[in-house]
């Protein structure tokens, strides 16, 4: 049986051991490299969201159709609007991507001409 003074000696010895084997692992590390692995593990985020909203805009659109589907053979039970919220908001979610694809190329991605680098552009008044 382990008594605890050797629990207390292992944790102390694999401490030191993973101190010592760390080294340089970690000397690396600023905010600059943190930032830039924030940054880069972000960018694949809108691929993510968009394969997650295609994925949940068909499943609800066959649910909505299976509660249409029930509508039709028991009306009194299930309502039709239950089937067309499901459709409605199925539609949406696969329509999500293509709608911020737009938004996107509409308004920008920060590469744009300010309002204020236009006015030095057209000679510095309003008209």
């Amino acid at each position: 049986m382990i008594t605890l003074n050797k629990t207390i000696q292992l944790a102390a010895l694999m401490g030191v051991t993973m101190l010592v084997t760390a080294g340089d692992a970690h000397a690396g590390n600023s905010f600059n490299t943190i930032a830039q692995n924030i940054v880069a593990s972000i960018s694949s985020l809108p691929g993510l969201l968009s394969g997650i909203a295609y994925m949940f805009g068909i499943l609800l659109g066959v649910l909505g159709i299976l509660k249409i589907k029930d509508h039709v053979e028991n009306p009194g039970q299930v309502a039709l609007k239950d089937g067309a919220i499901r459709l409605a908001a199925g539609g949406g979610l696969f329509a999500l991507p293509i709608v911020y694809d737009a938004m996107l190329t509409t308004v920008g991605s920060g590469a744009g001409v300010s309002a204020a680098q236009m006015t030095a552009i057209s000679g510095g008044g309003l008209f």
